[in-house]
């Protein structure tokens, strides 16, 4: 019975399927993909399996039936091929009969186990959201994500460009200047893709996902990295300098980079942050999201200080004598409103 049995990595799921990377299992190649769904006590316990999940498939014997693949969605058949075009119905052969434990997970996009968050930061066109970015770190922070600060279009204005690096270099995270249009900065951030991959591979693999605003050129930077993609990439439209990104859900890549594998996540959530909706995080937890708050954490003169105008306040002083850059503690600010601002009813169902 063991040996009917395949561990593998989720890399996407579109209408109920799921395809499964077998990539623990000596008997499939890398390019492998199986059709599998979840199994049904699933659904009793309120468990739904995401995109980069661990899990283990069983044959589906004989709870194989025919599915309806949507059409268009590219879900692969019970061989692994893609299915394209008209829709039909389709056999499926395994079933998700376990999860492993996660080691992090977020509800948009929905994605689990997560290594590496790449935040990418225009210098301009558009201009630089750094709240956007300071609300990924929380969320980064929160879930055990490394945060790798990326500032891109760096040769658009480079005084900008190191004026952004300083903020995030004082937080303590680690800072590329990069320009994926003409290459600067590039054979950097490569290497140090590399350099991650080959460290982890005790684990057997190691993703990330670049994320960052509307416009700041992740599908460039990923296809930059990783051309044997081709993932689509979108104009910055001239009248609103929004990017336009076609991806309607979130899928693993598998890449070689290095001595080993990384598993790129295309995840177009990551656009589109709505903080109140992610994990929520309690306020009196918030600051410790900010690393550079976390050493002061306990040390203000009042037992309850929200670190926003207190006395005393151990953070502030930090703030004052330039340990702390402005626009990080503004952010920290406006999350902490936004995070005020969430109904009762609302936290509790969280």
């Amino acid at each position: 019975m063991a040996d009917s049995l395949i561990r593998g990595i989720i890399s996407r799921g579109v209408g109920g399927l799921y395809a499964v990377r077998p990539v623990f299992d000596d008997r499939y190649d890398g390019e492998t993909e199986l059709l599998a769904r979840a199994r049904g006590s699933f659904r009793i316990q309120n468990i739904s399996p995401l995109v980069g999940d661990v899990v283990t498939l069983s044959p589906a014997g004989e709870m194989n039936e025919a599915l309806e693949v949507p059409e268009d969605t590219g879900a692969p058949d019970s061989t692994g091929r893609k299915r394209r075009g008209k829709k039909g119905d389709v056999r499926v052969d395994w079933v998700i009969s376990e999860i492993s434990g996660r080691k992090n997970s977020m509800i948009r996009p929905p994605l689990a186990n997560l290594d590496y968050l790449f935040a990418v930061i225009p210098t301009a066109s558009p201009e630089p959201d750094l709240l956007t970015v300071d609300k990924l770190t929380v969320i980064a922070e929160d879930c055990g994500i490394e945060t790798v600060i990326v500032v891109n279009k760096a040769d658009l204005d480079m005084d900008g460009a190191r004026k952004i690096a300083d903020v995030y270099s004082l937080a303590g995270y680690r800072v590329f200047l990069v320009s994926a249009g003409s290459g600067y900065g590039m054979d950097e951030l490569a290497g140090f893709l590399r350099e991650i991959t080959e460290k982890q591979q005790e684990k057997g693999y190691v993703s990330g996902a670049f994320a960052g605003a509307s416009g700041a050129g992740k599908s460039t930077l990923m296809t930059y990295l990783f051309p044997e993609l081709e993932l689509a990439t979108g104009s910055v439209s001239r009248k609103t300098e929004r990017g336009r990104h076609t991806t309607r859900h979130v899928e693993l890549y598998r890449t070689e980079t290095g001595n080993g594998s990384f598993w790129l996540a295309d995840t177009p959530g990551f656009s589109l942050l709505d903080f109140t909706r992610f994990n929520f995080i309690p306020t009196d937890e918030l600051p410790g999201s900010f690393r550079e708050f976390a050493d002061l954490i306990g040390q203000c003169r009042y037992r309850k200080c929200t670190h926003t105008k207190e006395e005393g306040c151990a953070i502030l002083e930090k703030l004052s004598q330039g340990g702390i850059a402005g626009s990080r503690h503004a952010s920290y600010v406006k999350i902490l409103e936004e995070q005020r601002s969430v109904p009762e009813w609302k936290r509790k169902q969280m």
